[in-house]
This record gives C-alpha cells, sequence and structure tokens, in this order.
C-alpha cells in the first residue's frame, strides 16, 4: 500500500475519535499524534496515533433519514484495527472464538456460530465489533454484526461480516 497523502487532524476531529472509542469500546485512547492517512492503491481510510495505524474509519450501514423519507444518511465509524485492538484492548463490542476458528479468522473469513465462544450482549446487529481468540486474547480481525450478541452463540449460521483481520494489506502495513 502506497501512501497518496498524511496530514494531522484538527483537533474536532481527534475529539470524534477519541469520543468514539470511549463510548463504544470502553477504550481511552491518549495520544499526542493523530494524522489521517490516504492511500494511492486502497480504499482504507487509516488514522496513525503516534505513529501507529490504531484506527479504521468503517463505512457506516445505511440509516433511514430522521424524516422518513427514506434518503439513506451515511457516515464513516472510527473503530480499532487489529493492531490498535491489540495495543488498547476493548472492553465492549468483542466476540471471542475458539482456538478451531483462528486460521479461519485469520484468513478473513467470516465468523460462524459453532466457532463463538462468548459475545457481549450489549452488542446490536450492525454494531462493529473486535474478534479475540480465547486461549491468548489477541485479536484477529474486525468485522460487523449479522445478528444481536445474545444470539451469537449456537449450532449454526454466519453472524459476523469481517472487514479487516490479520494479515491483510492493512495489517502488513507500517510507517
Amino acid at each position: 500500500m502506497n501512501v497518496k497523502s498524511r496530514h494531522h487532524l484538527r483537533s474536532d476531529a481527534v475529539d470524534d475519535i477519541v469520543d468514539a472509542l470511549a463510548d463504544d469500546l470502553g477504550v481511552e485512547l491518549d495520544a499526542d499524534s493523530f494524522e489521517k492517512v490516504a492511500f494511492e492503491d486502497s480504499d482504507w481510510d487509516v488514522v496513525l496515533v503516534d505513529g501507529e495505524p490504531y484506527v479504521l474509519y468503517v463505512e457506516s450501514e445505511a440509516h433511514e433519514a430522521p424524516d422518513g423519507g427514506g434518503n439513506a444518511a451515511e457516515a464513516d465509524e472510527p473503530f480499532l484495527t487489529v493492531q490498535g485492538a491489540n495495543a488498547h484492548p476493548p472492553e465492549e463490542h468483542v466476540v471471542t472464538v475458539d482456538t478451531g476458528a483462528i486460521s479461519f479468522v485469520s484468513d478473513g473469513a467470516d465468523i460462524m456460530r459453532p466457532g463463538i465462544t462468548g459475545a457481549d450482549d450489549d452488542i446490536v446487529e450492525g454494531d462493529l465489533v473486535a474478534i479475540n481468540e480465547e486461549a491468548h486474547g489477541k485479536f484477529l480481525a474486525i468485522g460487523r454484526a449479522l445478528v444481536d450478541g445474545s444470539d451469537m452463540a449456537g449450532e449454526s449460521g454466519k453472524v459476523v461480516k469481517s472487514i479487516h483481520h490479520v494479515g491483510d494489506d492493512l495489517f502488513e502495513f507500517s510507517v
């Protein structure tokens, strides 16, 4: 991934990131530098936190317009990258998988019910979630919940759509 541009974020954009991560994940992100990076050959929107690719902007799901008119209003949501989740482990919106799921999740597969050993009950369908493995507590992927957290464990079915995972281009990116 080739860097196209890199610039420091304004204080209001930094505040939005810090507030979103604290509210959604219980993560206190205290840093001296926040830089947004644009790539020539990728659609990733990444924020370097003190030089590390810890934050990713993920396209929000479309929501109905407040006037009920059906016009979709979309915005990008800040969320931790896999590196960010391992450096600043989230306390909320976590889905845990067993050791049998590690190789599949690490290869970018969506998360299936049989591999799940735990999920936060506060997860609502459409939420961004961090996927970790039960043996060592390492984060393997970031995804979007396809069902509520209370409905994730079970016999069959896809429950989290993978967005970013260990070994993808973003994970391999370094400054």
